[in-house]
């Protein structure tokens, strides 16, 4: 079968013939219909970021898919549904307490394998296989866009962790920032435009530009960050009580700390490399203390947030559906799915239709 990846010895993305994968016990065949191509996609094939499997010599990419189920195999699917998989699985089929009690998400580093990303082959492929508690059904009428299920997954899980640090006490959040204008970033300033009264959103792109354009349409005031920092938001437009940094830029986690409002949270996703400057640590410290901010780091997701992921796909607008996705191609046309292009949004490979 036909599958995207990178080898050892190889430099890019490769189209590969591989043999089709047989479904274990409990597991599902599923036809790959999507598959989207992310940051992490890029990390993975520049060699920055995960590995492929041990015992092998290249690694499928993919971890934003959407599929039909060929054969439950017994699992409890059905053959004909369309599902959305998951992306972490047990390292070498062990088990350990966060999987045991259904959190993989909340495992650290080296406690997990995550499909097309570290240690295990990804969705990249004309068919793959799941455990069926793995496979998260969606509506057939979101077959399209079922890739960005995982993405708005994983802003599903950020916001629930940094809005639960508030529910101490009586917060009234107005307004949210939103560091990145990727489809990350772009999905959550739509899911937090319908929580706030003001939102933001930080980039590095002149006018005129894709992504500004749904900015705009999404009622979202644009900062260039070349012209404002983050941490001059709050005189250049205001304190804001939500940060959401989807960008890996190290400086912003100490900016946010600046830019928030009193009681304020910030929710950290990039990953970035190393990288030392100096900081007012003095400052820093003080400025969460005596005005009760608060900093999270969140990574991954899992079955929950997937589920809520699926609501939140089917209420957004078709347009914004429509302008994210700006390039789908083919396995044998792969090269432009990953192009560097500022005019490509949401790339993703097709492999088939429903």
């Amino acid at each position: 079968m036909k599958a995207i990846g990178v080898t050892r010895e190889g430099e890019g993305v490769e189209l590969l013939e591989v043999d089709r994968p047989a479904p274990a016990e409990g597991e599902a065949l599923v036809r790959t219909l999507r598959v989207g191509v992310d940051g992490t996609d890029h990390e993975v094939i520049a060699g920055s970021h995960g590995g492929s499997p041990q015992d092998s010599d290249y690694m499928i990419l993919g971890h934003e898919a959407v599929g039909v189920v060929e054969d439950g195999n017994g699992s409890g699917l059905e053959a004909g549904q369309v599902v959305v998989p998951t992306v972490r699985r047990k390292p070498d089929g062990e088990t350990n307490e966060y999987f045991r009690r259904g959190e993989p998400d909340m495992a650290p580093s080296g406690e997990y394998v995550e499909r097309g990303i570290v240690g295990e082959h990804g969705f990249m492929a004309e068919y793959f296989t799941s455990p069926a508690d793995t496979l998260v059904p969606i509506p057939d009428h979101l077959a399209d866009q079922g890739m960005l299920v995982e993405p708005i997954s994983i802003a599903e899980k950020a916001n629930e962790h940094a809005f639960s640090t508030r529910e101490p006490f009586e917060w009234r959040p107005e307004s949210a920032c939103v560091l990145g204008n990727g489809t990350l970033g772009l999905l959550t300033l739509w899911m937090l435009g319908r929580e706030f009264d003001r939102t933001y959103c930080v980039g590095r792109r002149d006018r005129p530009d894709p992504t500004i354009d749904v900015m705009d349409e999404l009622g979202a005031t644009y900062v260039d960050s070349r012209e404002t920092s983050v941490e001059e938001m709050p005189d250049a437009h205001e304190a804001v009580d939500y940060v959401f940094e989807a960008t890996g830029y190290a400086p912003h986690a100490v900016q946010t700390v600046h830019a928030l409002a009193p009681n304020g949270v910030g929710a950290l996703l990039g990953i970035p490399g190393s990288w030392e400057f100096e900081i007012d640590g003095g400052a820093v410290h003080e400025e969460i203390v005596l005005h009760n901010k608060c900093l999270i780091g969140t990574v991954n997701s899992h079955v929950k947030h997937f589920e809520a992921a699926v609501e939140t796909l089917d209420a957004m607008p078709s347009w914004l559906l429509e302008e994210l996705v700006t390039t789908v191609a083919t396995p044998e046309a792969v090269d432009q799915a990953f192009e560097d292009d500022n005019d490509q949004i949401k790339a993703v490979v097709e492999f088939d239709t429903l």
